[in-house]
């Protein structure tokens, strides 16, 4: 790790017990991890504010498969976009409901405007961008 800066702060007594049992159900060992991580998931929330920087996200769609030509015009859209999206993931959940999962690369513009075409499909029941960064520009 790079050389270390340490810090304090001033925080509300209730406030830090909610914050120490959030981390411990969480997993965290120490609240500087904890602290750490939400530095960084403010960081990547705002590189997604700036079109232009190359970031990554997963669209998550669930939908009925016998909805017609639904599939074709998903995978229509997947081909014709195919220098963004990475892989998919198809899942069948049942007899008639379908997950697809979709991996987007690209400048944050382009990563939304994708997401919303698929999940604005006609015929998709649900979907939602989980967005996340290629991690280069965080220590």
């Amino acid at each position: 790790m790079t050389d270390l800066a340490r810090f304090g702060i001033s925080i509300d007594q209730r406030l830090l017990e909610q914050f120490d049992t959030l981390i411990g159900e969480k997993g965290y060992v120490n609240r500087s991890e904890a602290i750490r991580d939400l530095i960084r998931g403010s960081l990547v929330d705002a590189q997604w504010n700036r079109e232009d920087v190359e970031l990554v996200g997963t669209v998550t769609l669930v939908y009925d498969h016998h909805t017609r030509d639904l599939s074709d015009k998903l995978t229509e859209h997947q081909h014709s976009h195919h220098d963004a999206i990475i892989s998919s993931l198809h899942v069948h959940l049942d007899a008639h409901n379908c997950l697809e999962v979709v991996v987007l690369k690209g400048q944050a513009g382009t990563v939304k405007r994708l997401a919303d075409e698929l999940i604005g499909t006609k015929g998709v029941k649900h979907g939602k961008l989980v967005t996340s960064t290629t991690g280069r520009n965080l220590p």
